[in-house]
């Protein structure tokens, strides 16, 4: 790896990696639908004039149906349910069992009608990983309030569910126009929701939440994204996803520092189960390949359990 494709990496493994303890903080004074509201709205504010710029929003808005339908699964219900789970399980928690997502993707791939090949190592991680959920929820979330673990289970749905969208029906869209146009329109879908539900604040939040908003949208939102632009660029699509294995110790280690949060022996054992099956399912099996034959998805990186495309989760 470059020094360039070094830092584009560490960057946006910490970008990934602070959602959780931000989310955290904003829903303190916050409700759950006004951080994703300011979240998406301020973000959308950032990307939208890059997109019109660059020509990309009529040309995702005609693709209505599917924008509309990965926004919801992707942004619109995963940023809802993660802010309201994060009133009741720590934010370290939270982001390890995100880490399951891959796990998620191999479940979609086969509801989708299209399951991939899976080797012996492949079932292993998906054996792993369920061991490792089962040690942090019925072990170290043990006493929390399930309610909260089920909004998490419905965004790794979400998450796995939103590349796979984007790849089947998007995948020839470009990734500004994408982002920037499913921020908008999250942000227009939240205002009436916040509005008539009350969630706007009665009086102004406090440094630390107004910091927090800003640091979401900013840093994880949009910045975030172009981060994994450059990173792609530079490493490679397939490389690329191995981010998805630092961010949950991130967050583990911003819960802990900042805020404190508890770390128990089965967190561990949650984490590392939970990280090395997901390693293990989105691993490729090797096959030989006839000389003559055309290069498809397999042979310029498509996992197992995964649909290429050309953004994986711009918006954590």
């Amino acid at each position: 790896m470059t020094r360039r494709g070094l830092i584009l990496f560490v960057s946006l493994g910490i970008a990934w990696g602070i959602p959780y303890l931000f989310i955290k903080v904003a829903v303190g004074e916050l409700e759950p639908g006004m951080v994703v509201l300011a979240r998406a709205g301020l973000a959308a504010i950032l990307l939208m004039p890059l997109a019109f710029f660059r020509r990309e929003v009529v040309t995702v808005v005609r693709r209505w149906k599917p924008m509309l339908a990965y926004t919801i699964v992707e942004i619109v219900l995963p940023w809802y349910f993660l802010s309201s789970a994060e009133q009741r399980l720590p934010s370290s928690t939270a982001g390890l069992l995100l880490a399951a997502v891959p796990l998620a993707g191999v479940a979609v791939a086969f509801a989708m009608g299209r399951p991939a090949r899976l080797s012996r190592v492949n079932w292993l991680g998906i054996a792993l990983g369920m061991l490792g959920v089962a040690a942090l929820v019925g072990l170290d979330v043990a006493g929390s309030d399930l309610g909260a673990v089920a909004e998490i289970a419905v965004v790794v749905v979400g998450y796995a569910l939103g590349p796979a969208i984007l790849a089947r029906w998007m995948s020839d869209l470009p990734g500004v126009g994408v982002v920037a146009v499913s921020l908008a329109a999250t942000a227009v879908i939240y205002i009436p929701f916040v509005l008539f539900t009350g969630g706007w604040p009665t009086e102004m939040p406090s440094p630390a939440v107004i910091v927090s908003i800003i640091v979401l949208a900013v840093v994880c939102s949009a910045l975030a994204f172009l981060l994994m632009v450059g990173l792609i660029a530079e490493i490679g699509p397939v490389k690329a996803t191995t981010i998805t294995y630092v961010n949950p110790a991130v967050a583990v280690a911003a819960g802990v520092l900042v805020l404190g949060e508890r770390i128990t022996v089965w967190t561990i054992v949650g984490f590392v189960f939970v990280l090395l099956g997901s390693f293990l399912v989105t691993r490729r099996r090797l096959e030989p390949t006839a000389p003559d034959a055309p290069a498809g998805p397999e042979a310029v990186g498509a996992e197992p359990g995964t649909e290429p495309s050309n953004r994986e989760r711009a918006v954590e």
